[in-house]
């Protein structure tokens, strides 16, 4: 059990490190100057990696987390609320990594004209996440 714990912990930090980093690039192209197309090209090829590479890391996160949570019985019972909240921001997490690849294809289509600060503003909501998701674990509050 040892062993499926440790690489969920890597998994789930490697997938955060995407979504750290992945609204940030999207920061750059809100940034992009008009006519700057190679630039522009440039991040959106650097997006569309991180997004394909996030994803991959996203699948085994979520299915040693699986293992975790069926398999070991870790959440069942009373005393456990802290494991259906973290369910919660799984589910968020989803979501979030979800909007992050419909923005993407906006991006792409040249359909998206939100500026650099409310990506900014966006690329925070993974941290909050990830903070909420440590705490759950570790602390167990209910």
């Amino acid at each position: 059990m040892l062993w499926v714990k440790a690489f969920h912990i890597v998994f789930v930090a490697s997938w955060f490190a995407g979504l750290f980093y992945l609204p940030r690039i999207f920061v750059n192209l809100a940034m992009v100057p008009p006519g700057s197309d190679a630039e522009r090209q440039r991040l959106l090829l650097m997006a569309r990696k991180l997004m394909r590479f996030t994803t991959l890391l996203a699948v085994p996160a979520l299915l040693l987390g699986l293992w975790l949570w069926a398999g070991y019985g870790i959440g069942w019972g009373p005393g456990n609320g802290w494991m259906h909240a973290k369910l919660v921001i799984v589910v968020l997490t989803l979501a979030y990594h979800h909007v992050c690849g419909r923005l993407l294809r906006r991006l792409e289509r040249g359909a998206d004209h939100r500026s650099h600060v409310w990506y900014r503003w966006f690329n925070e909501a993974p941290v909050l996440m990830l903070v909420a998701a440590v705490v759950l674990v570790v602390v167990k509050p209910f």
